[in-house]
């Protein structure tokens, strides 16, 4: 029983790999989307600013730096989650760890 267990949780993991590969993709236009969307509203500018913008000063930059990391992993956790919710529900097998 441990064993076929074991098996199960394998395959799991082997077949969740493309599924998760796209939903990461797909996470990653969205979070970027949606950073674009955030920073027009409370940045200067529509264009965020790099880190080596000359232009833009040490506060601008590390703010856009945060709430884009803030946005990205929020966005990257949920999708994640959902993606192995999602994956449990259509074949009884955590992807992940347990």
């Amino acid at each position: 029983m441990v064993l076929a267990s074991a098996a199960h949780q394998l395959m799991a993991k082997v077949f969740y790999k493309p599924f998760g590969m796209l939903a990461g993709v797909l996470g990653g236009i969205l979070a970027g989307a949606l950073f674009k969307r955030v920073w027009k509203l409370v940045g200067e500018g529509e264009d965020t600013p790099s880190a080596t913008d000359a232009g833009r000063g040490w506060g601008e930059i590390l703010l856009a730096a945060g709430l884009e990391g803030l946005i990205y992993g929020t966005v990257k956790a949920a999708v994640d989650r959902a993606g192995a919710t999602s994956f449990e529900r259509a074949t009884g097998a955590w992807p992940g760890d347990e």
